[in-house]
């Protein structure tokens, strides 16, 4: 098991115990700075109402909520429209966008917030969160991270967004019928999928061929009423399904 991967079983272990805001900002600002990065921020938006749980500079929180950046951010924007995970900042990733935006992109900079990752994680009615991992570091391998290490960092901000919504009661994943249960195999599959592993993993620790895992796992995705697999693991998670 390589840093990453420990770095990773750690966080699992520790998201368990959070139990508040504070436990919750503890458990990924750790995992941020094992992983190379300064910061990190969770961000829910749902209505009028966002959830913010950080280590971005409290300065800068409160004027993005002031001057309602969380409407240009683009990141927040991308975040909207895209399922995988993504790295922003740097020449080579500079934000699209108007003038407007691009100097919001500037002003997050001078805050130390100059690269990053960003988990999109989508509900439904247009509800959405993001975790991202942020950093002034422009010696940081973000291609590393969207790529050898994508599914680590993608279950770190899916188990994290879950154990928030889990814990603190907020309402984001819907909840679904109690008659739509999932079969052993259904539930074992996703488990699996939760620990990172791909269909080619489980297929081989399940004994069963590839084409029938992803059968499982569509069912249970329509089962949930997810709109993809990582959202159909987040329902299982928040309903207990998994455990």
């Amino acid at each position: 098991m390589n840093l990453v991967e420990n770095t990773f079983q750690e966080f699992v272990d520790a998201v368990h115990t959070a139990g508040d805001a504070t436990a919750f900002e503890r458990v990924a600002g750790r995992v941020a700075q094992k992983l190379g990065f300064q910061r990190f921020a969770y961000l829910r938006l749902t209505g009028d109402t966002p959830l913010l749980i950080s280590s971005y500079p409290k300065s800068w929180t409160s004027r993005y909520f002031d001057l309602g950046y969380q409407q240009l951010d683009p990141v927040v924007l991308r975040a909207r429209v895209e399922r995988d995970l993504f790295s922003w900042g740097g020449a080579s990733r500079a934000p699209a966008g108007n003038r407007e935006q691009r100097q919001f992109f500037d002003e997050a900079t001078t805050f130390g917030l100059r690269f990053g990752i960003t988990v999109p994680i989508r509900g439904g009615f247009g509800r959405i969160a993001a975790f991202t991992l942020a950093t002034n570091d422009p010696e940081i391998n973000l291609d590393r991270f969207v790529g050898e290490w994508r599914d680590i960092v993608h279950q770190v901000g899916l188990y994290f967004h879950v154990h928030v919504a889990s814990r603190l009661d907020v309402p984001f994943v819907t909840r679904q019928h109690a008659g739509n249960e999932l079969t052993q195999r259904e539930r074992q599959c996703l488990a699996w999928t939760a620990q990172g592993k791909t269909v080619a993993d489980i297929a081989v620790l399940v004994a069963i061929s590839p084409r029938t895992v992803v059968f499982h796992l569509e069912n249970a995705r329509r089962k949930l009423g997810a709109a993809s697999i990582a959202q159909c693991v987040a329902v299982a998670l928040r309903r207990g399904l998994l455990t």
